[in-house]
């Protein structure tokens, strides 16, 4: 199994976990003892990131969000507008979210994932899985996001 067939399944489970247990992964969902956490600070920043670059999504400000992609994302889309217009397409769960609210991220075969719990307008709930990837000068950059559906509902 190649690592990027690996890290489809693993963030694949990762979902239905969190979308059934509400963010509490059973023992056989967990990253290995020595990958399995980051420092707080380290999911803070990438907190952070994954904020700012929602907040640029939704005023609009597609260069800024592109900021916030890896290299690899970006040489994906290439422009900035491109991009928004992706995300405006495939991802307007992010946009259009009345709630988010941050999960506890994992570490899984050397992959940094951040979920995050949206809550729609209309009260439906998804769960979009980041994969974060630190850069060689220390930031964090989003190298990938996928939407999963959630059996929670809001209140």
């Amino acid at each position: 199994m190649t690592r990027r067939a690996f890290l489809h399944l693993a963030v694949g489970a990762l979902a239905a976990v969190i979308a059934a247990a509400d963010g509490a992964p059973p023992a056989h969902a967990q990253a290995r003892p020595a990958e399995a956490t980051l420092r707080a600070a380290e999911w803070t920043a990438i907190r952070q990131v994954i904020g700012d670059q929602r907040k640029a999504l939704k005023s609009g400000d597609g260069t800024k969000a592109f900021a916030f992609a890896s290299p690899g994302i970006r040489e994906q889309f290439g422009t900035p507008e491109i991009f928004l217009r992706m995300v405006r397409d495939a991802y307007a769960a992010l946009i259009a979210a009345r709630y988010v609210e941050f999960l506890e991220g994992a570490v899984i075969d050397g992959a940094v994932i951040q979920p995050l719990r949206l809550v729609a307008p209309d009260n439906t709930v998804m769960v979009a899985l980041y994969t974060m990837e630190k850069q060689n000068d220390g930031r964090w950059k989003i190298a990938g996001c996928v939407l999963a559906p959630s059996t929670v509902q809001a209140a």
